[in-house]
């Protein structure tokens, strides 16, 4: 008799899981055996009783988030194992022992088998943020896990789960070590991070590779960076030799850190301007021309029921963007909205095009950096969509 409760799905509906898609929906949910609530672990069975899966039980249309497809022993190794294959890709990607990079994503979710889970890894300190109870409840044996792994190089573990869970189930604490605002390197650039205040873990990870496009498009251009957060993409812009770049985020705190890197960075006011300002209604209204402009907005969809105001939105910005750009000029978009597939964008930003009037083509098409890995069977893992265009 198995030690978890049975989830028994709809016949026909195995499909999915024997393909090994991570999601088993609530339609797809006959019955259960056994007394199981939210967060724990559950065995999901055909309707013949075949085997099929372990995962986590959630409440919503997402009833459960499946981490392994065989019979397996739950111990603490087994969860070691997984963060020990998290770190062996990262190791595998020349993220780890990296002169130039000691910031990356450690564990991403579905991609790394783990999902409900995200662990970033900031010179020293892991910020862990869970995304399910049965995630949130196995803090304990991953920060053991975490020790093991990185031995001395790790000075803390916090977990910053307050924004993810219900405030009544976590808040932002230390689990591991001390804690104080760090720096970390990205490709040799020198960046403040702060993990407590900042937004998400602290710092976008996902665009390490695409700020390099930035970085290499530069030179001699002005470049505005909207939506710049703690201006990474300018401090890439200026390493590139822009000949003034301006970064636009309506938080005053953000701008506070886009100017601490600026000058981290060696960088004055003569070639760099920080404004607090809704960056739609900059965009709108400014009478600035730039070579280049940065469209890196939170997302605005993060359901599929919001999906057409989304997209009107998207329209909208981007055609005010492609309007300030001289001829020739560079627009690097992106949307991080998971329900916005990349086809749907990209239809957005011709409708963009077309409202603009200008002539527009396609120079590359970005996604999230391979320390985001995407399972083949789960392409919603691909959030990060992100195109650089030439307009005319």
């Amino acid at each position: 008799m198995s030690e978890f409760a049975k989830i028994i799905l709809k016949p026909g509906k195995e499909a999915a899981v024997r393909r090994n898609h991570p999601w088993v929906f609530s339609g797809a949910v006959d019955r259960a055996e056994g007394t199981s609530r939210e967060g724990d672990i559950v065995e999901i069975v055909s309707s013949r009783n075949e085997f099929l899966a372990l995962g986590h039980l959630l409440q919503g249309s997402i009833a459960i988030k499946i981490f392994e497809f065989a019979k397996s022993s739950l111990d603490q190794d087994y969860w070691k194992s997984r963060l020990v294959q998290a770190y062996q890709l990262r190791e595998r990607l020349m993220l780890t022992g990296n002169s130039l990079t000691n910031a990356y994503r450690l564990v991403f979710s579905e991609g790394d088998g783990l999902p409900g889970l995200m662990i970033d890894y900031y010179n020293g300190v892991a910020v862990m943020q869970t995304h399910s109870l049965g995630m949130h409840r196995l803090k304990p044996r991953f920060v053991e896990a975490l020790i093991e792994i990185y031995g001395e190089k790790l000075v803390a573990v916090y977990d910053k789960s307050r924004e993810t869970m219900k405030p009544i189930i976590a808040e932002d604490q230390l689990l591991f070590g001390s804690l104080k605002t760090g720096e970390i390197l990205e490709i040799g650039h020198p960046f403040r991070v702060n993990w407590e205040l900042g937004q998400k873990t602290g710092f976008f990870l996902d665009q390490r590779n695409n700020r390099m496009f930035a970085q290499h498009y530069a030179k001699d251009k002005k470049v505005l960076n909207a939506f710049c957060y703690s201006g990474a993409f300018s401090v890439y812009a200026l390493q590139g030799g822009a000949s003034m770049v301006h970064s636009v985020d309506s938080s005053k705190q953000a701008i506070d850190w886009t100017e601490e890197n600026i000058k981290l960075n060696g960088f004055g006011s003569d070639r760099h301007t920080a404004f607090v300002a809704d960056a739609k209604q900059w965009i709108t209204g400014t009478d600035e021309k730039y070579d280049m402009v940065i469209l890196d907005p939170p997302a605005f969809a993060k359901t599929h029921t919001v999906t057409n105001n989304a997209l009107h939105a998207y329209v909208h910005i981007n055609t005010q963007a492609m309007k300030k750009l001289r001829p020739n000029g560079l627009l690097f978009s992106f949307s991080c909205s998971q329900a916005i597939g990349r086809d749907i964008f990209q239809s957005a930003l011709m409708s963009a095009a077309l409202e603009a009037g200008r002539r527009v083509r396609i120079l590359h098409r970005l996604s999230q950096g391979p320390d985001h890995p995407v399972s083949i069977y789960h392409p919603e893992g691909e959030y990060l969509k992100g195109f650089i265009l030439e307009v005319s």
